[in-house]
């Protein structure tokens, strides 16, 4: 996903520089430190042609040397000085600057934990990565060095404009005929520098995305013959990347002509009124050795300005991208005074007229969903693709919020819960499991941190991964690498339930856990679960006749509404649809075939 490029100009980019105060508020002694001796560097560096001014028209025009070297030694001091101070200017924002950027990085993370599935739904992963990684380096290179000289060289053009004037008034009229033509070709390229430089950001996010994508899917792409496919696509967004950085490039060619030709036409100006009002003997030798050691001084912070006013419209980009992020609103949340979870938690679950309808979408996911499971049942959810299953048992934990009606715990609105404590109370297994570059143990225990390993060998033993696990180099401490694509589907499934089974939570939501496993290890797992689901509230979407009677009772989904509640032979006995779903569903199962025994 892509926002539209923000305002360009320097109303924007001081608008999207507004994000930084409160992440710098905190070291301003420090970077404040640093700019006074940026400052003072800067002075320091002027005050050479001024001591300058002073041999030519003392010590040499009277042919004086005894004071020659106390002044060539006053030279030598303001130099050192602003070596000193340049290096404490270093040493002062070096820190600050990546305490910034490490402040910004963690808070956007933790707002990525805080937001809703939804979000992470519309947004695609190498986006989200690009803001978190390319463009906060860009704002610590802001707050380290380019923002803090924007505001220094702008200082020392001032006032080395100033001591210009001082020297001849005459400079003055001259600085200030190349200062405006400077400043309105500085503001023009730099407006559109802005929208160009937005551009390549958002282009950078969407390569990541599809570096991400294919390393993620690099099974699939092989195995399809996709790999020259993705080649191109990559090598396109590339080449696309490489054009907006060619523009970005020639506007800045065209900033350093506007920047480099001005000045060195100011140059040429001085010297030329210079040298006429020496042979006219209204200007010192002096002050014009003087005025042009100032202008020449003044080369840098002048043309340095527009590449200064480019780096700071990139870090404003980079703050609006970071901003559309951070800024997403946060609709799951806690209640402003959570309910207590009820003690001992029973586990009943009641969906009350529930409907589900995603953003911008034209019809509902689910309408009027009424079921009841009591306390300790197990409750199976079936139905064609698209009837809403996976939908629904992510409301329980509120992954996403009802858009009508309430789903209750106990009897209260899981709305009206704590979210740490509705999670604690409900665990989750998905179809497609989701495992982190870790160990085995951290993988199980991902929500319950610190259980002993007893526990964590029980969990495995339910979901019959102790097997596997035990024969693997290191246990427990084996890493499983990104993704666990080591392992295959199978073994990944089971580790995933293993961690949803590790809590002996009160309420259990499972979808569909156990496709990816063979006939005989699906046995197993499905006899060790009726021992976990007897004391628990569980809610199991299935696709497989077999999981089905795990169930106490089974719903049955069509079009966003429960069509059919019973148990399993009763529905089989009074239902068609019901027979004509399974049959379909184990049609399924026999052409899936083994695949628990196929490594990834």
């Amino acid at each position: 996903m892509s926002a539209d490029p923000p305002a360009g100009g320097a109303g924007g980019t001081l608008s999207a520089l507004r994000r930084l105060p409160p992440y710098v508020r905190p070291h301003r002694a420090a970077l404040v430190g640093g700019g006074l001796a940026a400052l003072a560097a800067t002075l320091a560096g002027l005050a050479i042609p001024l001591v300058t001014w002073e041999i030519v028209d003392g010590p040499i025009a009277r042919g004086e040397t005894a004071v020659l070297p106390w002044l060539a030694l006053g030279v030598l001091a303001f130099g050192l000085l602003e070596a000193v101070l340049i290096t404490v200017r270093r040493a002062l924002v070096a820190g600050p600057s990546n305490d910034v950027e490490s402040a910004m990085r963690a808070d956007l993370f933790a707002h990525l934990q805080r937001l809703p599935v939804a979000f992470h739904d519309r947004w695609a992963s190498g986006q989200l990565l690009s803001r978190a990684t390319s463009d906060l380096t860009t704002v610590r290179w802001f707050v380290a060095f380019s923002g803090l000289f924007l505001v220094i060289n702008t200082v020392t053009t001032v006032v080395g404009i100033g001591v210009l004037v001082w020297l001849w008034p005459l400079l003055g009229v001259v600085v200030a005929v190349v200062a405006v033509p400077l400043t309105v070709l500085t503001l023009l390229i730099e407006r559109r520098y802005s929208v160009v430089a937005r551009r390549a950001q958002d282009q950078v996010g969407d390569l990541a995305t599809i570096v991400e994508e294919s390393a993620l899917g690099i099974r699939v792409l092989k195995s399809l013959g996709r790999g020259r496919r993705i080649t191109a696509r990559f090598v396109a967004g590339s080449r696309g990347l490489r054009g907006t950085e060619l523009v970005k490039l020639r506007l800045v060619a065209a900033l350093w002509f506007v920047l480099v030709m001005l000045p060195e036409a100011a140059i040429a100006a001085i010297l030329g009124l210079g040298a006429y009002g020496v042979v006219q003997g209204t200007l010192t030798l002096g002050t014009l050795v003087a005025a042009i050691t100032v202008m020449t001084y003044l080369y840098w912070p002048i043309a340095s300005l527009g590449w200064l006013l480019a780096e700071a419209s990139s870090t404003a980009t980079a703050l609006t991208r970071y901003a559309e992020v951070r800024d997403a609103a946060v609709s799951v949340t806690d209640p402003p005074v959570p309910v207590p979870l009820p003690s001992p938690l029973r586990g009943a679950l009641v969906l009350r007229g529930v409907g589900f309808r995603h953003p911008g979408a034209a019809r509902p996911v689910l309408d009027g969903v009424d079921l009841t499971v009591a306390p300790g049942e197990t409750m199976a959810l079936v139905g064609a693709t698209g009837s809403g299953k996976t939908t629904l048992t992510a409301l329980v934990a509120r992954l996403h919020d009802v858009t009508a009606g309430a789903v209750l715990l106990d009897g209260v609105d899981v709305r009206d819960l704590a979210l740490a404590d509705l999670r604690g109370a409900v665990a989750t297994a998905f179809e497609d499991p989701v495992l982190i570059s870790a160990s085995v143990r951290e993988n199980v225990a991902l929500g319950s941190p610190g259980t002993p390993d007893p526990e964590v060998w029980e969990a495995l033993r339910i979901a019959r991964a102790d097997g596997f696990v035990a024969a693997l180099p290191w246990g427990l401490d084996t890493r499983i690498g990104e993704q666990g694509m080591s392992l295959s589907g199978g073994q990944r499934q089971r580790l995933a339930l293993a961690r949803a089974v590790l809590r002996r939570p009160p309420v259990l939501v499972l979808d569909d856990p156990l496709s990816a496993l063979d006939v005989h290890t699906e046995a197993e797992v499905e006899a060790a679960l009726r021992q976990v689901l007897g004391g628990v509230t569980a809610l199991v979407v299935a696709h497989r006749s077999s999981t089905v009677q795990l169930a106490d009772r089974v719903a049955m989904l069509a079009g966003g509404r429960i069509v059919a509640v019973g148990t399993h032979r009763d529905l089989l006995n009074r239902d068609p649809a019901y027979r004509e779903l399974l049959a379909g569903l184990d049609t399924d199962r026999d052409l899936d075939g083994d695949r628990d025994g196929v490594r990834a």
